[in-house]
């Protein structure tokens, strides 16, 4: 991938000590032929690489000994000893060894006596390096370079073109130094080196002690070159990789959203973590205010960082962060110099919200919070069955439905439906009002979608009352009402809708909508599991298990997980299968729970293809572009964009 190589080094003046010298290197040394030379690297140029790797470690780091590592030529040898040599100058100008070499050196591309510029279009070289002469502060050293290929392809193999570049930059260096512009000074040259054509670039304070130079700064001062760089000529590099990183991020986020449906799908036992787990949450009850990461003391931010840790070791979890962390570095490979190392998840800024999902379970478990698996259900409640509609309301239903016929036609079954509700057909009625609950064809409308619901809940259809129930019980400010929600939900219970029956004892064990009552809810859920209601069967379960609302009672617990598993809840065989390891019945599924947090914040994250980018390019400057392209060897249609538009498919829950 072409990317800008930064290098920011620098040099202490005072003490006899001054950055003239180097000043003068850079103005007058020669452009270095660029000639292949495949031969041998000669015995001086291995003896004096071998001593630069020994005094300065970091020279491996370098493009320039990649190439040499992987073709040991001359012309590598030369390219390398050349940057290795002006990168360490403080240290180098002190031995005579290495000021030799550098005196025999050839000299810069020159823009008239030398080959210095600045934000001036024309240097006084003895002017410059007297500036620097009795210098006290520090002086750094940037070098900027690019593949050949890069700078050729890109136009950044001449000094004109480097010199337009920086000065445009000139404030975004300086305030990446943190210097205000107006203390700001920098000279460079530009130097047509082999393999690598570089700038170097001499920038300091007329304040010594004001400059300082840190990670973020060199981060954000390599960010807008690199962006100046690479979006200059029509976006060139854009238009070359748009196509493979749309393919890539494509790919990427499919195989991440099948790790995250099967980390939401996972039944797992990780007896570590669990204990870990029961641990925190007895730590918990120790923390005064807010239970969120950002709060807690340090020794418990790192055992919730540990327990990150271990549920990164679970195989699904670690493939899916492999995933996500693949396309990342293609993305950062651009602007890093350096192959980065997948970091600990604990340590993934953007997956924090894991930590404060592990924090909420162990607070549940302090509390004695009854927890649910079931925000993976398929509620039935919603559903009917098609033998009781109408004809009519069944074919519409399919076009509707049919993400293959063209948007019209579908709009046009939505007007029939329309019509033949407010006819009087029930179940147009309700699917009417689902419609609008959930959005697709027709603009999410809660008003509306509470209207036509409760004509079909009326008229006594319990999977409309039951929707309708819930509809008033969501968070909606504009149908919001917790009276009529419960109300709703009693008549679709009444009306023998177990997945009612079940919510209303969800409600009045949580007390979110209804003042806690453990006895009503416990009425409720056995109402739903004499019914055969899985999920009602294995909350019973647990509530006997734990003793939470209900008489602690192992052989009723027992029994209702036989009858949850035996009309097929995906936990009960689980718990069955361990009957006598249950040491906290607390602990029940934690990490389970937590795969199915962890499963939709990593399906947050999968990556979304990116925006291209749109930027406005007046006729003048776009004929000047064009020139210049057709000039560069390409035909003057090359790249033409094709403006397509095209419509994704749209689904209605309860269908």
């Amino acid at each position: 991938m072409a990317r800008l190589i930064v290098k920011s080094p620098y040099i202490k003046c005072g003490g006899g000590q001054g950055a003239d010298g180097y000043m003068r290197y850079i103005a007058t040394r020669e452009r270095v032929e660029i000639i292949p030379d495949d031969r041998p690297p000669t015995r001086k140029q291995d003896q004096l690489i071998t001593k630069l790797t020994k005094d300065f470690p970091d020279v491996k780091e370098l493009l320039e000994y990649e190439d040499y590592a992987a073709h040991p030529t001359k012309a590598h040898a030369s390219s390398l000893i050349t940057l290795a040599l002006e990168e360490h100058w403080k240290q180098v100008q002190q031995t005579d060894g290495y000021m030799k070499y550098i005196a025999t050196r050839p000299r810069a591309e020159r823009l008239g006596d030398h080959g210095l510029f600045g934000d001036g279009d024309h240097v006084d070289l003895d002017a410059a390096m007297s500036e620097l002469e009795h210098y006290t502060g520090n002086v750094w050293t940037h070098i900027l370079s690019l593949h050949r290929e890069d700078a050729e392809r890109l136009g950044y193999n001449n000094a004109q073109a480097w010199r337009a570049l920086l000065r445009a930059h000139r404030n975004d260096i300086a305030a990446a130094m943190h210097i205000p512009p107006q203390d700001f000074r920098w000279y460079a040259a530009f130097h047509d080196e082999g393999h690598h054509p570089h700038v170097h670039m001499m920038a300091w304070s007329v304040k010594p002690g004001q400059a300082h130079l840190d990670r973020d700064g060199i981060r954000h001062m390599k960010s807008q070159l690199t962006n100046d760089i690479f979006q200059q000529e029509l976006l060139h590099v854009y238009e070359q990789k748009s196509v493979s990183r749309d393919e890539l991020v494509k790919e990427t986020r499919k195989v991440m959203l099948e790790l995250s449906r099967q980390m939401r799908e996972t039944v797992c036992e990780h007896t570590q973590a669990e204990q870990m787990i029961w641990k925190l949450s007895r730590q918990l009850g120790e923390v005064k205010g807010k239970k969120s990461y950002g709060y807690l003391p340090r020794p418990m931010k790192r055992q919730v960082d540990e327990i990150v840790d271990q549920l990164e070791r679970i195989s699904v979890v670690n493939e899916c962060y492999q995933k996500w962390w693949e396309l990342q570095c293609q993305v950062n490979a651009f602007y890093a110099e350096k192959k980065q190392q997948r970091p600990p998840l604990s340590r993934q800024k953007e997956f924090r919200a894991i930590k404060n999902a592990v924090i909420r379970e162990a607070e549940n478990i302090r509390l004695g919070q009854v927890t649910f698996e079931d925000e993976k259900m398929e509620e039935q409640g919603e559903w009917v069955e098609s033998w009781e509609v109408s004809y009519d309301c069944l074919r519409l239903r399919a076009r509707i439905e049919d993400n293959k016929l063209p948007l019209d036609q579908r709009d046009e079954a939505v007007e029939d439906l329309k019509r033949l509700a407010e006819y009087g057909d029930v179940h147009a009625q309700y699917f009417l009002g689902l419609l609008y609950r959930d959005g697709g064809l027709l603009l999410p409308d809660a008003k509306q979608a509470a209207y036509w619901l409760e004509l079909a809940a009326k008229r006594n259809l319990p999977a409309a009352q039951y929707a309708l129930g819930k509809l008033y019980l969501s968070d909606d400010p504009e149908v919001h009402d917790t009276s009529d929600g419960i109300q709703w939900l009693e008549r679709a219970a009444q009306s023998g809708n177990t997945d009612a029956a079940y919510r209303l004892g969800k409600e009045y064990l949580t007390g979110k909508s209804v003042q806690k009552d453990a006895v009503k809810a416990t009425e409720y859920l056995h109402h739903a599991a004499d019914q055969n209601h899985p999920w009602a069967n294995y909350l019973l379960g647990k509530l006997y298990l734990t003793g939470n609302g209900v008489p602690k009672d192992e052989e009723a617990a027992w029994n209702c997980f036989r009858m949850a598993n035996a009309f097929g809840h995906p936990y009960a065989q689980y718990i069955l299968d361990r009957q006598e390891q249950w040491q906290r019945p607390e602990l029940l599924l934690t990490v389970s729970r937590l795969l199915y947090h962890m499963s939709n914040i990593f399906q947050d994250n999968a990556p979304t293809a990116p925006a291209q980018p749109r930027l406005h390019i007046g006729r003048k400057r776009m004929q000047e572009l064009q020139e210049l392209r057709i000039a560069l060897g390409h035909q003057p249609d090359d790249h033409e964009e094709e403006q397509t538009q095209t419509w994704g498919g749209m689904t209605m829950k309860g269908w």
